[in-house]
C-alpha cells in the first residue's frame, strides 16, 4: 500500500495498534521479572489512557484537517473561475497561511498572463480589422477591372489604363505587405536594432536618397543641414529608414515648388534631429493620432499610401530611447523632431 494513499482513519488505527501491542509486551515482561499482578493493571490503564488521548488528537487532526482542506479547494475554485483572489489567511504562521500566501502569488501571475493575453488578443483582432480594411479596396479595385476586362470588349487605349490600374493596385498591395512585414519584425524582435558610432550624416544622405526622383519631379527644394561631426549612437539602417518615412511623407503632401528642409543639433543627452515641409500641414486635433498604425487623415486619401510609416518610425525611434514630436499648422506646413539619446 502505497504512503500517500493511507487516511487517517487507518493512520489512527495502526498507531492505536501499535501502542497497545507494544505496552502489553512491556507490561508482561514487567510481571515476569517482578511477579506482581498490579503491574499488569497499571499498565492496562495507561494503555487506555493513552489510547484515549489518541483518539482525542485523531479527532481534532481529522477536523483540522478536513477545515484546511475544504478552504484549500475553496481557493483553488476560485483561482479556476476566475471568479476572485484567494482569501488570506489571518494568522501567518499556519500551514494554510503558507500555502493560501503561495496561491495569492500564483493567482496574482495568471491574472497578469490573462490580461496579457487579453491585450494580445485585442491587438491582433484590431491589426486583422486594419489589415482586411487596406486590402479590400486595393481587391475589389482588382475584381472590378478585371472583370471588366473578361466580360467587356474594351480599345487599345481602354485596355491600357485598365492595366495601369491594375499596376498601381498591386504596387499598393506590395507596398502594404513590405510595411506590414517590417512592422511585425521590429514587434516581434524578429530584428533587433543594433546602435553603434556613426556619423549621422550618412544616416541622412542614406534616407534622402529615396526621395531624391519624387522631389525633383514636384520641383521640391530639398535642403540639409547637419555638421559632419555629429556623431552618434544609432541603428543607421533603421534610423535612415524611419527619417525616409518623414520625407517621404514630406515629398506627398508638400505642393509643387515646396520646400523640404532637414536639419540636425548636437544637445547634451540628445541630437535633435527634424524635418520641417512647406506642405499642406496637420489640424491640431489630429496630431496625436497620426503614428497610430494605418490612420490616414480623411482629405489625403487621394495619396497613395497605408498609413503605417509614421507608426513604423515612431515604433525605431522609442526602440533606440528616443522620442517623436511634431509641430504643425494647417496650411504652412510641418515639422517633426525625432529625439535620440547620445549614447
Amino acid at each position: 500500500m502505497s504512503l500517500g494513499r493511507i487516511s487517517v482513519k487507518t493512520v489512527f488505527l495502526l498507531t492505536c495498534g501499535g501502542m497497545a501491542a507494544s505496552m502489553l509486551v512491556i507490561c508482561a515482561v514487567l510481571v515476569w521479572m517482578t511477579g506482581e499482578i498490579w503491574v499488569l493493571t497499571t499498565g492496562g490503564l495507561l494503555m487506555l489512557c493513552a489510547l484515549a488521548w489518541m483518539f482525542l488528537l485523531t479527532v481534532v487532526f481529522s477536523k483540522r484537517l478536513s477545515v484546511f482542506t475544504k478552504e484549500l479547494c475553496r481557493a483553488m475554485d476560485q483561482m479556476i473561475s476566475g471568479s476572485g483572489e484567494p482569501v488570506r489567511a489571518v494568522d501567518s504562521e499556519t500551514l494554510f497561511a503558507r500555502i493560501s500566501y503561495r496561491l495569492s502569488r500564483l493567482y496574482d501571475i495568471m491574472q497578469e498572463n490573462r490580461r496579457k493575453v487579453d491585450k494580445e488578443r485585442q491587438e491582433l483582432q484590431i491589426l486583422v480589422s486594419d489589415v482586411s480594411h487596406q486590402v479590400k479596396t486595393p481587391v475589389s479595385n482588382l475584381k472590378m477591372v478585371t472583370d471588366t476586362l473578361l466580360t467587356k470588349s474594351v480599345t487599345e487605349k481602354e485596355r491600357r489604363e485598365f492595366l495601369q490600374g491594375i499596376q498601381n493596385q498591386t504596387d499598393k498591395l506590395e507596398f502594404l505587405f513590405q510595411a506590414l512585414v517590417k512592422t511585425s519584425r521590429l514587434e516581434t524582435g524578429a530584428i533587433r536594432l543594433e546602435k553603434k558610432d556613426a556619423p549621422l550624416i550618412d544616416t541622412l544622405a542614406m534616407a534622402c536618397s529615396g526621395i531624391v526622383y519624387a522631389a525633383e519631379k514636384k520641383d521640391i527644394c530639398v535642403t540639409v543641414d547637419c555638421p559632419e561631426g555629429i556623431l552618434l549612437s544609432h541603428d543607421s539602417k533603421w534610423t535612415a529608414e524611419a527619417v525616409f518615412n518623414l520625407l517621404d511623407n514630406a515629398v506627398k503632401y508638400t505642393p509643387v515648388g515646396g520646400a523640404i528642409r532637414i536639419s540636425a543639433e548636437q544637445w547634451e543627452m540628445y541630437v535633435k534631429l527634424s524635418v520641417s515641409d512647406t506642405g499642406k500641414g496637420i489640424s491640431e486635433s489630429n496630431q496625436a493620432a497620426i503614428f497610430r498604425r494605418f490612420y490616414r487623415e480623411e482629405e489625403v486619401h487621394e495619396q497613395q499610401g497605408v498609413g503605417i510609416g509614421l507608426y513604423l518610425t515612431r515604433e525605431i525611434v522609442t526602440r533606440q530611447g528616443g522620442y517623436i514630436k511634431v509641430v504643425s499648422e494647417p496650411g504652412k506646413g510641418s515639422e517633426f523632431s525625432i529625439m535620440l539619446p547620445v549614447r
